[in-house]
């Protein structure tokens, strides 16, 4: 076979080989070019639900924090609360009574209307500071109010307002005492003007006689119940 033969007869097969090539580059061009479409669209897609997820993120964080912040309010308000039950402001003048005489109450027994509470208990009761203040008044006569009191003492409180505790069998602190709130400061008697044992009890807007509130009214707006 002569040379121009040959390579008239190669021709064919290289120009099919070559187009396998090109074929071959441009179906991998497009298999490529497929993929990053395809991933190019994923991206896209992603784009969102990250977002989405972003949201939902903050939004929980904020949930949480609202949440504990509630709980941290309410904690501390059923602490102040149990604080408040452990150590109260005001309490009642003795434990256990009788309630008899009230405030404002007609009677023989009185020159003028009845000026305080009347609780009915043995002699010998503790008697207890309804609140926290300084002793103004102690000792017989009523403290100076008359001897219609017998032994009696009056405490001056931070607010301005006075408690008094007269009939008392025997009295425990003097005039300048500093005293707590609930503290020992007598024991109840039938001392005075008396028709029997008990502890009667004023609220009052000076130290002395004839100011008087409704001491029941009283208690009951600064949280005692009697």
């Amino acid at each position: 076979m002569s040379k121009r033969a040959m390579i008239h007869r190669l021709r064919p097969s290289v120009l099919r080989t070559r187009g396998a090539v090109v074929a071959a580059g441009m179906g991998a061009v497009m298999v490529v070019g497929a993929g990053a479409g395809v991933a190019a669209a994923d991206a896209g897609k992603a784009v969102k639900p990250a977002a989405v997820d972003a949201a939902s993120a903050v939004a929980a964080q904020a949930d949480a924090q609202a949440a504990a912040a509630k709980k941290s309010v309410a904690a501390k308000a059923s602490a102040k609360k149990k604080a408040a039950k452990k150590n109260p402001s005001w309490v009642k003048p003795v434990s256990k009574y009788t309630l008899t005489a009230s405030f404002a109450q007609g009677g023989a027994m009185w020159s003028a209307k009845h000026s305080g509470q009347d609780f009915a208990v043995p002699v010998g009761t503790p008697v207890k500071a309804v609140h926290g203040g300084t002793v103004v008044k102690a000792g017989p006569n009523g403290g100076g109010d008359g001897p219609a009191y017998g032994n009696a003492i009056v405490i001056k409180h931070a607010n301005g307002k006075y408690s008094q505790y007269a009939h008392l069998s025997k009295i425990n602190v003097s005039i300048g005492s500093k005293v707590k709130t609930g503290q020992l400061i007598a024991k109840s008697g039938n001392t005075g003007n008396s028709s029997g044992p008990h502890l009667h009890f004023e609220i009052r807007t000076s130290p002395n006689y004839g100011s008087a509130l409704n001491p029941a009214n009283y208690l009951r707006a600064v949280g005692v119940s009697i």
